[in-house]
């Protein structure tokens, strides 16, 4: 059989033809690797270069790999966090003509992490906690989807920096399976896997001497549990309210969008004798506050930064002698979005050296300026201005915080 190569991106094959697809991938030679974190995986996995992305390489046989391609090509087309799927190479032969299994390749997801990674230091358990509420609501996104993982755990999760939380995302799909609608069963089976693979996790980093000694493995796996079925329930319960007071049900869809939801669709009954009405949020869509200032600026960002982002750029509108809200004649937010963009963010995060920036995108950047800045502040009991902020930042947090793992994306 021949070397087939699928792929998503028309320029993709000619880049991956020059990886040395005839030999296993433990044996590819250095020249061809990116020395990147790896997390746990059944599979061999290598991460490489090609042309200018760097790919992450699994090896696995051919039906599971072309398998879990279209999956993850699902998964991108429902907006759902996970790795990007680039392409699968089939009929790998070495240089005598032995088969050797196919690969999966994906894009390497910039600025993150794998959970062992992480705990290299002894993480605190607030961390931990943030890391539990960020994969919560990744399953959660998952089964409003109708996408049951089937293997949820911390190794299949890579996790970003999101303004003072996590952002988790899907690495493995292997075992994952894409339905109309999940069932109660169907999302209980998956929920009780993540909690048997956390804490079987946790505790593997306890006997290795990697875990805060505060941390009860049990307790925290079992964590995940209560956050998932806290977050479902907001999402998908029924309200009653009396009649007349829609202002409730308008208190409920701020609440979702809170939370980083946006209500889709929704039914609204009255009862018979129209004292009550019933509200059901139909479909419930992640990442309100990320859609709103990618509409505004262009930024694409993760959902806690794009709150922080839309914030500051609030704030920074209200200062502007053509920012009037409800007139006519006033500029247009989108108009006073992209100034902000031209005149405030991009000049901010391009006073930061890149050669100090390590991991770190524009937009998580853009965040720690703001906290250095509120910090600063705090202290001198006077707003001290994003300049001298960046300054002092620059000067004494970086050098000393510094994450070296890869290039960082551009602004």
């Amino acid at each position: 059989m021949a070397l087939q190569i699928s792929a998503t991106n028309p320029e993709h094959p000619a880049l991956l033809l020059e990886l040395p697809w005839h030999l296993p991938l433990e044996e590819w030679p250095q020249e061809h690797l990116v020395p990147l974190p790896r997390g746990i995986s059944r599979h061999v996995v290598r991460y490489a270069r090609a042309g200018s992305e760097v790919v992450a390489v699994k090896e696995l046989a051919q039906r599971p790999a072309l398998r879990e391609y279209e999956l993850l090509r699902d998964l991108d087309r429902l907006g759902i966090p996970a790795v990007d799927a680039l392409g699968v190479v089939t009929g790998r032969t070495d240089e005598e003509g032995g088969p050797l299994e196919s690969v999966l390749i994906t894009r390497h997801l910039g600025g993150s992490m794998p959970y062992r990674s992480m705990f290299e230091t002894t993480m605190r358990p607030a961390t931990m906690h943030r890391l539990m509420d960020a994969l919560a609501v990744l399953l959660v996104r998952l089964h409003l989807a109708g996408f049951a993982w089937g293997d949820c755990s911390l190794s299949n999760t890579l996790f970003r920096r999101d303004a003072g939380a996590y952002a988790a995302y899907l690495v493995d799909a292997e075992t994952g399976e894409l339905h109309p609608r999940l069932s109660d069963g169907q999302r209980d089976y998956d929920l009780d896997l993540a909690r048997v693979n956390i804490s079987g996790e946790l505790l593997d980093l306890e006997a290795s001497g990697a875990l805060h000694p505060s941390v009860d493995a049990i307790e925290f796996g079992t964590e995940i549990c209560a956050r998932y079925h806290g977050l479902w329930r907001e999402l998908t319960r029924t309200s009653v309210y009396p009649a007349g007071k829609y202002h409730y049900i308008e208190r409920r869809i701020r609440r979702l969008n809170d939370l980083g939801f946006d209500v889709a669709e929704m039914q609204i009954e009255h009862s018979s004798n129209g004292d009550t009405v019933t509200f059901v949020p139909k479909v419930v869509d992640a990442g309100h506050h990320q859609r709103q200032l990618l509409r505004l600026t262009g930024l694409d960002t993760e959902e806690n930064q794009a709150r922080r982002l839309l914030n500051d750029l609030e704030s920074w509108m209200a200062t502007q002698d053509d920012y009037a809200p409800g007139d006519p004649l006033a500029a247009r937010p989108e108009v006073l979005a992209h100034r902000w963009v031209r005149e405030v963010f991009r000049p901010t995060v391009r006073a930061v050296p890149l050669g100090l920036r390590g991991a770190m995108d524009p937009a998580e950047l853009y965040h720690q300026l703001l906290e250095h800045r509120w910090y600063l502040s705090e202290r001198a009991q006077h707003d001290i201005g994003l300049g001298t902020a960046v300054k002092d930042y620059v000067e004494n947090i970086l050098p000393r915080a510094r994450e070296p793992l890869e290039t960082p994306a551009s602004e």
